[in-house]
């Protein structure tokens, strides 16, 4: 499977075409809408959620509640569209009108200045209209679909954050069902009530002084069969292209699996996972420090990643910059933006991964109808209940 986006963050709408999907996957619009409702909330949003209420319209490759094989194609409009039809239109425009809301003073953190650079762009709104994260509206979209495609074999996930800023979390090992169901009514996304009390002072903290906070999330698989990825080639490895996906969410710098980077403090024997052995359930893991990968290939046990995001590059107390045209030091231009991302980051994080896990299922028991994929994973399953 492959998916392909477009779209700006003013631009009159958000658009993703998904190829690969098998026919019969039962998908509507409410299953998608509840992944981009969930991508919007949070404590520390900023005034952009107020505006766009995003619902999603099936525009291509479904019929009647059903893929049919064909091409997906998803589109979201942006409400906010009306008010930016003369700034960001395709028509061509008076040369007087050409620079209205032109960008000169590129944000530290963003991608203003190396685009610009790159692209040849005098007016730096042609690349933040496109790096802004408002592009994982449909990320989202697409990995809700995957979640669909996952859902019907047994695969759920969920997601949780562990730290805001100097906040740190009591970690949950809530089955992924249980968990979505109680971080989903947490305004910071956790089940530890005490750091979220202590969570949303720091983000009003943040606020007060026109800064910003990044943080930690963490998503679950749960359901995953072994040998999804493949030790073969480098990039065969799940574990890599996970990681790959994660880092290309919009302010995230990190990535760890399992115990992640504690393990560069332990020895050995208390990193690795002991193999057993038993009738009923075949070979499976003591613990699961590495995460549910071994050699790039999923072992079986739930998939644990956690990903850092850095605090949001735009501040309302902005640092310095230059101006593009003069050379002058200025402070940089301010945009409309969020104190705080971070549970809606796990969101996001939540939906990336789920793309990676169902194209990787695909690669694994593909056929071009459900069925087929289900008899592939039940023959799979005999084939590992004979080793």
């Amino acid at each position: 499977m492959r998916f392909l986006t477009a779209g700006e963050t003013h631009g009159p709408q958000l658009t993703a075409i998904i190829e690969g999907l098998p026919s019969h996957v039962e998908l509507a619009p409410e299953a998608i809408n509840v992944e981009l409702s969930r991508r919007q909330k949070g404590y520390g949003r900023g005034l952009r959620m107020q505006i766009e209420q995003d619902s999603v319209k099936l525009v291509a490759g479904v019929r009647h509640g059903f893929t049919t094989g064909a091409p997906v194609v998803l589109v979201v409009e942006n409400n906010d569209w009306k008010n930016w039809m003369k700034v960001m239109g395709a028509d061509a425009v008076a040369e007087e009108n050409e620079g209205k809301r032109r960008i000169l003073r590129p944000r530290p953190g963003h991608a203003d200045l190396n685009g610009g650079l790159k692209y040849n762009q005098k007016d730096l709104r042609n690349i933040l209209e496109r790096s802004s994260a408002r592009e994982t509206t449909m990320r989202v979209a697409v990995g809700a679909v995957a979640k669909e495609l996952l859902a019907f074999f047994g695969i759920r996930t969920a997601c949780q954050v562990l730290r805001i800023g100097e906040v740190v979390a009591q970690r949950s090992d809530l089955p992924a069902q249980e968990l979505a169901e109680i971080t989903e009514t947490s305004p910071v996304r956790v089940v530890d009530k005490v750091a979220e009390a202590a969570m949303i002072a720091a983000i009003d903290a943040a606020k007060n002084d026109g800064d910003t906070l990044g943080g930690i999330v963490e998503v679950i698989v749960e359901g995953v069969p072994v040998g999804l990825g493949s030790h073969v080639q480098w990039d065969r490895k799940l574990d890599g292209r996970i990681a790959q996906a994660v880092v290309s969410i919009q302010a995230f710098k990190g990535v760890e699996f399992g115990i992640g980077f504690e393990a560069a403090e332990r020895r050995g024997s208390q990193v690795h996972d002991p193999i057993l052995h038993q009738a009923d359930k075949g070979f499976y893991r003591a613990s699961n420090r590495a995460g549910g990968f071994e050699g790039g290939m999923t072992t079986g046990e739930p998939i644990i990643v956690r990903g850092v995001m850095k605090p949001i590059s735009t501040l309302y107390k902005p640092l310095q910059s230059v101006d593009i045209d003069t050379k002058e030091p200025f402070t940089a231009q301010v945009e409309r933006s969020d104190t705080c991302a971070v549970p809606a980051a796990a969101v996001i994080m939540e939906n990336v991964i789920a793309w990676e896990v169902a194209a990787a299922f695909m690669e694994k028991f593909g056929g071009d109808s459900l069925e087929e994929i289900l008899a592939n994973l039940t023959n799979y399953k005999t084939q590992l209940e004979r080793y």
